[in-house]
């Protein structure tokens, strides 16, 4: 019985050992953020300063040739010919973007394709600085060629004022 006593008790110590480690483990270890992680919310930043600078072609450089989404603001799904409509909708009126908060919600990655869902928070300021205060909840559809991430598709809607349950 003895020449088996050895080895059970190595085993049992392993087993215990890396039990403890496994329970501790979630609790203790924080895992950074992905390179891709950082990178996609690096743009959807950089999109929304392209839009407060009324920077048009670094906008339009964030969406891919093949883009189909549906902004809060149309009725219809547009493509990438007409997506600084809304910008161009309210400068003509004299109106500037003054970006407040980008409130992240999720992320995911599939390959080469990630979703991002998140809330802006936004002024559109007349030229005495007024303006009233809007929150769209966004998503956008990022593709990655190889080279860079583009947004392929995406999709709007105003937070209501009241959020639901």
């Amino acid at each position: 019985m003895r020449k088996y006593q050895f080895p059970l008790v190595l085993c049992l110590s392993a087993y215990l050992f890396f039990s403890a480690q496994a329970v501790s483990s979630p609790a203790t270890i924080e895992f950074p953020s992905s390179q891709n992680e950082q990178s996609l919310w690096s743009l959807e930043h950089a999109y929304w300063r392209y839009v407060q600078d009324n920077d048009l072609p670094a906008y339009i450089s964030l969406w891919h040739q093949d883009f189909l989404g549906w902004p809060a603001v149309s009725p219809v799904p547009l493509h990438k010919d007409h997506i600084t409509d809304w910008i161009t909708s309210q400068t003509s009126k004299g109106l500037a973007f003054k970006s407040i908060e980008l409130k992240p919600a999720a992320i995911q990655f599939s390959g080469n394709v990630a979703l991002t869902y998140y809330w802006i928070t936004y002024k559109l300021l007349d030229k005495d600085g007024n303006g009233t205060t809007h929150t769209l909840r966004v998503t956008h559809t990022w593709l990655n060629n190889g080279k860079n991430w583009q947004i392929i598709g995406g999709m709007s809607m105003p937070e209501p004022a009241t959020p639901q349950k």
